[in-house]
């Protein structure tokens, strides 16, 4: 049997019959969200609720993310998951912060990159294209503002690059800002037009191939380059929990905590982990989900470092972000309720990018509190109970 490919209605019906599926589904929404629209998984979305001292931030003309302003409120995050007890553990982190101040977020970077590789007849000719690109980076960005090529996006703008020789190979990070969209499609039709209309032409040395992306950066995986320098959004949670706020919502101990940072830290050390975290990606995905964004990118996303310090009182927690590919405008957040999930945070459309990032990283930071309290009590009981009670164990 073979399936129409199309996403016309007549496509849809006839391969929603051809399968047996039964009922009249109106996808005309969705048609233009993926290839060969089929149907709707429903997944349920939960809410929590978080309050957080979030930064305005606004894009400097030289790509630095400069804060102008602060202000505490009170934000509902949508989480769409069947993870049992993920909404209810974060959730009772998020009160345990509100009860101690507050979450503070920090957007501290934002860059987005495409790995490309051109491959020379040696390892010189690769070193000279290299010192060449690197020298050309404000003639290169002028170029794509100017440059009458109808693929190109205006709104992609080449920020830095990077380069790395190893035998005849030259690759290239070409480094991006990208507005309120991710990104990935814009920076990649800039970065291919860079390749094939800029380098090859006017490289100084012969060039055998060239390659759009060749995995320098770590596209949809946990990578040291975007662990070290980002990709998308790089954002810092922190919160101060008040020992009181610990022993009566959480259950444990500063002390506790603490040891069990400790552990955790070295046993992500010993493991070759390329974080240092509880369960970030738990978080993250259920909050994409819930947002239309692309989950193949919680594989960067979820990369987190996380650190909690014994302070006069209580013990001050945070989590480092260094790679949250987030968009409030483009692909997924276009569909009708994933951008009502998004308004709901006042998040959706433009200008509203940088507020997003930091909602999804306080959430994680919220689970992270909480699993870790859990997992903290005496044999990890509180752990093993919540799973057992929520998780239909059997």
């Amino acid at each position: 049997m073979r399936l129409p490919r199309k996403n016309d209605a007549a496509s849809i019906e006839a391969r929603r019959k051809a399968l047996g599926l039964d009922g009249e589904v109106d996808l005309g929404a969705y048609a233009k969200a993926a290839e060969s629209v089929t149907g709707l998984v429903e997944i349920p979305v939960s809410v929590a609720q978080l309050r957080i001292a979030l930064g305005q931030y606004e894009l400097s003309a030289d790509g630095e993310v400069v804060e102008t302003g602060r202000e505490l409120e009170d934000v509902v995050v949508p989480l769409a998951h069947t993870e049992g007890s993920l909404t209810a553990s974060l959730q009772r982190g998020a009160r345990a912060v509100e009860e101690s101040g507050g979450f503070r977020t920090h957007v501290i970077a934002d860059r987005i990159t495409r790995a490309s590789c051109f491959v020379c007849r040696d390892a010189g000719d690769a070193l000279t294209l290299a010192r060449w690109i690197e020298e050309r980076v404000d003639e290169m960005r002028e170029w794509l503002r100017t440059a009458d090529i109808p693929e190109l996006s205006k709104f992609a703008v080449l920020r830095e690059v990077k380069t790395h020789v190893v035998g005849p190979m030259c690759h290239v990070l070409w480094r991006f800002t990208t507005g309120d969209a991710v990104g990935a499609n814009m920076m990649t039709r800039n970065a291919y037009a860079l390749n094939m209309a800029f380098v090859m032409p006017q490289s100084p040395v012969a060039i055998e191939r060239s390659m759009l992306e060749a995995n320098m950066g770590g596209d949809k995986k946990p990578s040291y380059e975007y662990f070290q320098s980002g990709h998308g959004k790089t954002v810092i949670a922190e919160a101060t929990l008040t020992d009181e706020a610990i022993r009566r919502v959480l259950r444990t101990t500063a002390e506790d905590l603490a040891e069990l940072t400790w552990a955790g830290t070295n046993g992500a050390i010993a493991s070759g982990m390329q974080s240092v975290a509880f369960t970030p990606a738990s978080a993250i995905a259920a909050a994409f989900a819930a947002t239309g964004q692309d989950l193949g990118m919680v594989g960067t996303s979820s990369m987190a470092h996380g650190t909690a310090r014994r302070v006069e009182g209580g013990l001050h927690v945070s989590i480092r972000f260094p790679g949250l590919e987030v968009g409030t405008i483009g692909g997924g957040t276009t569909l009708p309720t994933t951008r009502g999930w998004l308004a709901l945070m006042d998040c959706a459309g433009a200008g509203k990018v940088y507020r997003f990032a930091q909602i999804v990283a306080a959430a994680a930071l919220a689970l992270e509190i909480s699993a870790s309290s859990a997992m903290a009590t005496a044999g990890s009981e509180n752990f093993f109970r919540a799973h057992f009670e929520r998780g239909g164990l059997r």
